[in-house]
């Protein structure tokens, strides 16, 4: 009787044996259904033998294997476990993590209508309408109807994008019988419809042209190209181009982004330029059907643009030409919880895997890119102008705020500054990498703050929701009318989060349309769309917001850039601190200046004369990136080693310092590896578990891979359950 390995979604890194009647090796990659003690689990096939260490006793029969949907990739399958051996991560947690959540379930795929696409077109009494006979102020439902007259048929995605509102008049039509409604089980190749205008393609830069000709020219190879651009240099046409030449050859793309905030603006352009292709986005915004169709569509051939954020790298593609990760710097590219796996790193190996060029994107490319770049293990193509003619990149000037004394967080000189943004009708935004309204509710009689019981952190004042809430837990709770330490009412909120600075701003330009961008006003599902539509339509004169508007977004009429708070990371504990400001820095100032308008950049700090905005202030990424590769060689720092985490957490902080010492009592001594002593975690206390950590360090990849292999199956041996415990690969947090 057949045998199938199957992985299993459990933290023991081991394919589990079961027999199957009607297995056989063309089952490989599909999903499974077997018992696990009480329970019913799902699993994928790895293999099929006909032999097995199980004796017959204890053997397990599998219930049922499910084969209505495509298999897995041989390549795919292979991913999972090159992710598995280099993240040391067991094998069944990869593979069934990486699925959709409806594939994790013990069930076959089986879409309903109502869970389906669906295709929307006019019936013969339908398509005898006029649009007279629809009022003026129906605007929507005439919008349909031009659409549909121009269209034939659209999807129910395809309506979403004319108006999230529309589903009401569809139901209202089908009832007059004037729409007839086609359910489509499985996924179908959508073209867009044309409320998305085609519109010139622009005419290249001498840069972006020898940029496309180049990568153009190496596009049925694998490559590592590290496309570096200033803010505003075009790299999304290069983009563009290179897509063109991967569909002209009847492959798909993947094009990687950190942020959901950054796919409808994509979404728009890819749409726009590509109307006859189809396209699916694939993020945590989608529900679990949306993002199972969209998953099968790719699976199936059928799209040939997939866009999305770090979960999309395990997309199953089969005709995969070209990979891009635009803003490969950012870490949110890095999964920080479970597998700790970096999407641009298993990008770049997915390239490997099918012979295919990977593009990296980025104004300010992380050190490491930088460094392979230099070192001519990764092929570089600059932008160093900006696309559009006589755009030049912006002024910048720092505010010293011990001469420029502030109220409410303002220094004069930026009131000043905005005030003349107002009156020439452009533009400003005003970034504040904090969201809230003060970081911190202070006693002034006893010093007591209010901090998270669960967290190492202070909780965040909100004051229009009257809350104090950390932003690392999620608690939530009422702001105390007094101090709990001593009693006095006399407590206040101390410090500067985004909600605080509109008020400021508020208080001085009463006149001005303002909008706060941060998480908080963009947890409705299509916030993002409708922020950006505002923005493009000249509705906002001043934006507040984080590190979600320094990233790739495209605002044509803004001026001024005010940036505050800029100092907090400048001498920071964690070596890569200044990296990322210089990065955010550089990313949130791009944003002035990228069309027709001048751009000025405004930084309110204590220490104007800093490397770091003088490096700024001259656009030096160069100068300043290798700087910090000096530092970096001398004090034996990525991207001069390679590095390990073996984090643990528990309730009690010495159990944690306990098991790590217990963990390097087993490692075997090794040439070239360096075991550093326990430490607690840089926030000790994270919801409500104490952290800590242990770090180990190598100057050769291949030999820290082999010593983590050896350690962690010693480890696996250390019995406490008290103890969680995790390796992270190549981390970017401590």
């Amino acid at each position: 009787m057949p045998i199938i390995r199957v992985a299993l979604n459990i933290p023991v890194d081991t394919l589990f044996d079961y027999q199957s009647d009607d297995a056989s090796e063309s089952d490989i990659g599909f999903r499974v259904c077997v018992p696990f003690g009480k329970k019913r689990v799902t699993g994928i096939i790895f293999a099929v033998t006909a032999a097995t260490q199980i004796s017959p006793g204890k053997l397990k029969s599998a219930y049922c294997i499910y084969r209505e949907i495509k298999p897995l990739s041989s390549t795919l399958l292979d991913l999972f476990l090159f992710c598995s051996h280099y993240y040391h991560h067991p094998l069944g947690m990869v593979s069934i993590n990486s699925l959709p959540a409806r594939l994790r379930n013990n069930k076959p795929v089986n879409l309903k209508p109502s869970q389906s696409e669906q295709q929307y077109s006019l019936t013969m009494i339908g398509r005898q309408l006029d649009l007279r006979d629809i009022p003026v102020r129906q605007r929507i439902a005439r919008r349909l109807l031009i659409e549909f007259q121009q269209a034939t048929v659209l999807t129910g995605q395809q309506i979403k994008q004319i108006s999230p509102r529309s589903h009401k008049i569809l139901g209202q039509w089908q009832q007059m019988g004037w729409l007839a409604v086609t359910p489509v089980i499985s996924p179908v190749s959508m073209t867009v419809s044309s409320s998305h205008k085609t519109i010139p393609t622009p005419m290249l830069t001498a840069e972006q042209d020898a940029a496309i000709n180049t990568i153009k020219a190496h596009l049925k190879q694998f490559d590592i190209w590290l496309l570096q651009g200033v803010t505003g240099s075009g790299k999304t046409e290069v983009y563009l181009h290179v897509i063109d030449a991967a569909l002209s050859h009847q492959k798909q793309a993947l094009i990687l982004v950190p942020e959901i905030s950054l796919t409808p603006q994509l979404e728009n352009i890819f749409r726009t330029r590509f109307p006859a292709a189809s396209l699916v986005s694939l993020h945590s915004s989608l529900n679990d059907t949306e993002r199972l169709l969209g998953w099968l569509q790719a699976q199936r051939g059928e799209a040939q643009i997939i866009l999305g954020t770090r979960l999309a790298v395990f997309t199953p593609l089969p005709a995969l030409g070209l990979i891009i990760v635009d803003e490969e710097h950012d870490s949110s590219f890095k999964q920080q919880d479970g597998l700790r796996y970096s999407a641009r790193d298993l990008a770049v190996f997915r390239a490997r895997q099918m012979n295919i060029p990977v593009i990296l994107g980025s104004a300010t490319p992380s050190l490491e890119s930088y460094y392979n770049a230099l070192s001519g293990r990764y092929r570089s193509v600059r932008l160093q102008s900006r696309a559009i003619k006589n755009a030049a990149l912006p002024a910048i000037q720092c505010i010293d705020v011990r001469r420029h004394k502030t109220q409410e967080g303002l220094s004069q000189p930026l009131i000043e500054a905005i005030q003349h943004c107002l009156d020439e009708k452009h533009q400003s935004l005003v970034f504040i990498n904090r969201r809230g309204y003060a970081p911190v509710l202070l006693c002034k009689s006893c010093g007591w703050t209010a901090v998270c019981q669960r967290c190492s952190s202070r909780l965040v004042v909100h004051l229009r929701a009257k809350k104090l809430c950390c932003h690392h837990c999620g608690y939530e709770g009422q702001v105390p009318r007094s101090c709990l330490r001593c009693g006095n009412q006399d407590i206040a909120p101390f410090g500067q989060g985004t909600q605080r600075v509109e008020e400021s701003l508020a208080h001085y330009f009463p006149d001005a349309r303002i909008l706060r961008i941060d998480r908080d006003s963009t947890r409705r599902k299509h916030a993002w769309k409708e922020i950006l539509q505002a923005v493009h339509e000249q509705q906002v004169d001043i934006l507040v917001g984080t590190q979600l508007l320094a990233k790739g977004h495209d605002f044509p009429n803004l001026s001024v850039v005010a940036i505050l708070n800029a100092d907090n990371s400048l001498y920071s504990t964690d070596f890569r601190a200044t990296e990322r400001l210089f990065a955010q820095l550089i990313q949130v100032s791009g944003r002035a200046g990228r069309a027709h308008v001048s751009g000025h950049v405004l930084i309110q700090t204590e220490f104007p004369d800093h490397p770091l905005y003088r490096a700024l202030q001259a656009h030096n990424y160069d100068g300043w990136a290798q700087n910090l590769l000096a530092e970096r060689k001398i004090a034996a720092f990525p991207p001069f080693v390679y590095q390990a985490l073996l984090c643990a957490e528990a309730h009690n902080r010495q159990l944690t310092l306990d098991f790590l010492t217990h963990a390097a009592k087993l490692a075997t001594p090794s040439k070239g590896i360096t075991l550093f002593d326990p430490v607690p975690a840089q926030m000790p206390r994270l919801r409500g578990l104490e952290r800590a950590h242990l770090l180990i360090q190598s100057a050769s990849r291949k030999h820290l891979q082999a010593f983590l292999s050896n350690w962690c199956i010693k480890i696996s041996t250390l019995q406490n359950q008290k103890v969680r415990w995790i390796l992270d690969v190549d981390p970017l947090e401590f």
